[in-house]
């Protein structure tokens, strides 16, 4: 892809973006106009009730774009490193891993700050995909696109059973826990923000480093190790990348679906093959589609709203099915 093209399209992306944080901050139960917006942000006062709301929508649209970023990027990486057009944190069964840990630190361990659900998060997302990849690699062909599929989602199946039973029976639980399912970022906070970037940082940096090895992998394992790729370390530090943007993610807005699907496959039919360009790309169409994804469940619940998990597997569905038939086309 010529220079050109790719600048166009990162500028073009950006703008996208830039609406979209206009639109989270001015659209919901109640409409900001492009000059009360501005005058918000410009001056730090809280006069007015225009003002407020801006205020108070800053942080929910700063989290929207992170947290849309970590899960466009952790999908990117987890197509990459399984060579699966579906593989995605929801379907892999690394968003149900980290939901079981949070609810049963909930319920057992009585966690209640982010960062408790953070670690908890992330310790179910790392054994889930580790014990994913294991069943997936069981039998002839080792893991192949099919069974990593298959084994996802009868993990995630058993997973969301065992979540059910650990919250049936505790009502204070489920009262905390049932929103948090969803998926939403409607609770965002800049304590809460703090909190998990660190962790999304070192999530994107480590997908960065590893992109380039990734893009040799993708040619098959015979070539990458004849171009000088350490195949295991490559996919180690690939899958670690994934775990902790997804774990760190999931943690505070909960299992968000689809947008690591959505996003990376869109991106590849737009940009090509090239990782080092799909990252980037995959971040920021990650942040558009959460951003755009809060603002539509706002304005469909209006005067309440819709959680923007719910919107993001409305739009996804679709998606899916259609990769699905273009991955039996190409017997996947």
């Amino acid at each position: 892809m010529k220079y050109s093209k790719i600048i166009t399209l990162l500028l073009g992306s950006l703008l996208i973006l830039s609406l979209c944080i206009l639109a989270s901050l001015a659209l919901g139960a109640r409409f900001i106009s492009f000059n009360e917006v501005v005058d918000a942000l410009i001056y730090s006062k809280k006069e007015t009730v225009s003002q407020i709301v801006v205020h108070e929508r800053i942080p929910r649209t700063v989290f929207g774009i992170i947290a849309g970023a970590a899960l466009g990027v952790s999908g990117a990486l987890m197509q990459s490193i399984t060579r699966n057009p579906i593989a995605d944190p929801s379907i892999l069964g690394v968003n149900t891993g980290a939901a079981l840990f949070v609810v049963s630190g909930i319920s057992f361990f009585h966690i209640t700050s982010a960062n408790q659900y953070i670690w908890f998060a992330l310790a179910g997302a790392a054994l889930t995909s580790i014990f994913v990849y294991g069943i997936g690699s069981m039998g002839y062909g080792g893991a192949t696109p099919i069974k990593l599929a298959l084994a996802g989602a009868a993990t995630s199946a058993a997973l969301s059973s065992l979540v059910s039973a650990v919250i049936l029976p505790r009502t204070e639980v489920m009262n905390i826990f049932r929103f948090w399912q969803v998926g939403s970022i409607s609770g965002a906070t800049w304590e809460g923000i703090l909190t998990v970037l660190p962790f999304l940082v070192v999530g994107l940096i480590a997908a960065i480093l590893v992109s380039p090895a990734l893009d040799a992998l993708a040619l098959g394992d015979d070539v990458a190790i004849g171009l000088g790729v350490r195949t295991g370390p490559v996919r180690l530090l690939g899958a670690f990348s994934g775990v902790l943007l997804c774990g760190a993610t999931t943690a505070l807005a909960g299992p968000i679906g689809f947008i690591g699907l959505m996003v990376p496959h869109t991106m590849k039919l737009i940009c090509g093959p090239n990782l080092r360009l799909i990252i980037p790309m995959s971040a920021i169409g990650g942040g558009i589609l959460l951003t755009i994804s809060d603002v539509l469940g706002r304005l469909m619940g209006s005067p309440g709203e819709l959680e923007a998990g719910v919107i993001t597997a409305f739009l996804g569905a679709p998606i899916l099915i259609i990769i699905a038939m273009r991955a039996k086309g190409r017997a996947i």
